[in-house]
């Protein structure tokens, strides 16, 4: 498969303080990439950074982070506005909140792709209801005409990842997606997410801190430590035969079932 996101000794610093050392990782076309680590270890700053998420605070201070032959930190807003949203797609922690209480989902939803390309809402429409029957939503209609506040929280975060598949990007950066959710909701995003991959080629890069859905979803895993890499390779290999001791420590917290 073909590479299709790369970041190069990436240096990344909030208010002049480094929180990514030196980073090297790449990850091709339909692959799932694993970031793992501990609160604070700079899992989410490093998926923002590629997406231009870092805030007035946050900054690439060195190194490369590229996509089909540009480097991503030195376009202007205006690039980036054409490159967020229509091929590289963010599934927030709490998708509810990205969504305006009072207008709704169908109207945020055409906003959002009316942004990226011309449609009229018919043609919307149909994509939008044949998108989210893939998702397995019963209703389409009344996912659309609901308020975001009429959704339950489950269906918030699966709608935000229906929706961040609407212009059908090549790549797809995960924060927590599953973390403030049941863990019957949790295994339907977990399902959902590996569909986009299997319909869709989509790459996902997936920040989690759950080794489980690590070891269900991901090709290969990053492990991070205070923004410091321990560890980078296949999935199955590292949970199997984990190198760096930040690593075998991470495993050994995992509670484990007993007979």
């Amino acid at each position: 498969m073909a590479e299709i996101i790369r970041y190069e000794h990436v240096d990344i610093s909030y208010n002049g303080r480094r929180v990514i050392h030196d980073c090297n990782f790449s990850a091709d076309e339909g692959e799932i990439l694993g970031i793992v680590g501990e609160s604070g270890s700079g899992k989410s700053t490093l998926i923002k950074a590629a997406m231009g998420l870092l805030g007035t605070a946050g900054l690439v201070t060195r190194g490369d982070i590229w996509y089909k032959g540009k480097n991503l930190p030195d376009l202007s807003p205006k690039e980036m506005r054409k490159i967020c949203g229509a091929q590289i797609g963010m599934i927030f922690q709490m998708a509810g909140s990205s969504f305006c209480p009072i207008r709704t989902v169908r109207d945020q939803l055409f906003e959002f792709v009316s942004e990226h390309e011309k449609t009229d809402r018919h043609e919307f429409e149909d994509r939008a209801r044949d998108l989210l029957h893939k998702f397995r939503f019963e209703d389409p209609k009344r996912v659309l005409d609901s308020y975001p506040f009429e959704l339950s929280g489950g269906m918030q975060q699966r709608v935000g990842i229906a929706a961040a598949m609407l212009l059908n990007p090549k790549i797809l950066m995960a924060d927590e997606p599953t973390s403030a959710l049941d863990v019957s909701v949790q295994k339907q995003v977990v399902e959902e997410m590996l569909m986009i991959r299997e319909k869709f080629g989509t790459t996902i890069l997936l920040v989690t801190h759950n080794l489980g859905i690590i070891r269900a979803m991901t090709d290969s895993m990053l492990v991070l430590k205070e923004g410091e890499t321990m560890e980078y390779g296949n999935t199955a290999q590292i949970l199997a035969d984990p190198q760096s001791a930040y690593t075998q420590k991470l495993l050994a917290a995992v509670p484990k079932l007993r007979r």
